[in-house]
């Protein structure tokens, strides 16, 4: 009896094995709005679980913040007012997984999670404006901006390279590579702690904003309207990097429609967000619920 049980559950564990689906190559996974993803033609408001494909340019506005999980267990945090576009995502059956990020305007910080530190699973490569970065397994801050490209390690080894210079390689932690625009890079030199945490801020989840997240209970609830209306606020608020959802309802011999921004983390910040989009969209006051 032992042994037929035995075999089932080898068989079972088999049968799961093979249904496993893999990983999204990269999703978002928290965001404080306003964000969008620009897909070809298409402009559309970043949400919470999206999956991102090869050629998407995220882009996140004036206080945003968002962070990207990518297959291989690392992330990649955004500051606000960021260009990136996201390239070459890939889970080959060798199991190495590969990325490119290709920063022209912003703050970021890739980091790695904490089991995975120490594997070689990874090839992920990242230019920030003229510095190009090639990456195995490590933890970064960098930044592109209209005056200065650079970059500084936290933790691991990375190679970095510049056209007007030649390559180096960090491999201590704060340990800073950058180049002036339209300059040769610097050598490689040093920054402090107190330095580093200045940066960490630009790319951190902001205290008290309002963060929407996959699992997020919390909700904003803007209705009853007619359909028109209805589009009209859908609109507005996906145009301004805010993604909500419709919501039909029956109502006589036709529907009325509620606009519904979801995912939100905590009702604090539900009522944060709901008072910030009434000031700067003059959005109506909403019902604030948990789901």
């Amino acid at each position: 009896m032992r042994a037929k049980l035995r075999s089932c559950l080898v068989i079972l564990g088999l049968f799961s094995a093979l249904t496993v689906t893999a990983a999204p190559n990269a999703v978002v996974d928290a965001l404080q709005a306003p964000a969008w993803v620009q897909r070809g033609e298409r402009r559309l408001p970043l949400t919470p679980g999206m999956e991102l494909e090869n050629r998407d340019r995220v882009l996140t506005g004036n206080g945003a913040r968002a962070i990207i999980q990518f297959a291989d267990g690392s992330a990649v945090k955004l500051g606000e007012n960021v260009n990136v576009t996201v390239n070459a995502l890939n889970q080959p059956k060798n199991g190495v997984f590969t990325a490119a990020l290709d920063v022209a305007k912003g703050a970021f910080r890739l980091t790695t999670d904490i089991f995975r530190k120490f594997q070689d699973q990874r090839a992920i490569n990242i230019r920030t404006g003229t510095v190009t970065i090639g990456i195995r397994g490590t933890d970064l801050w960098g930044r592109s901006d209209s005056e200065k490209d650079f970059v500084c390690l936290l933790e691991g080894r990375i190679s970095v390279s510049h056209p007007l210079g030649e390559p180096a390689e960090l491999s201590e932690p704060l340990q800073y590579y950058g180049a002036d625009k339209g300059q040769a890079p610097g050598p490689v030199a040093s920054v402090d702690k107190a330095q580093l945490l200045k940066w960490a801020l630009e790319t951190e989840l902001q205290e008290g904003a309002a963060t929407q997240q996959q699992g997020g209970r919390w909700a904003l609830r803007y209705g009853r309207y007619s359909k028109v209306d209805t589009l009209a606020l859908y609109d507005r608020l996906s145009a301004a990097g805010y993604a909500t959802k419709i919501k039909p309802f029956r109502f006589g011999g036709g529907y009325i429609y509620e606009v519904r921004l979801m995912h939100l983390v905590t009702e604090r910040e539900a009522h944060t967000l709901a008072d910030k989009l009434a000031r700067d969209l003059q959005a109506p006051r909403p019902t604030i619920s948990r789901f």
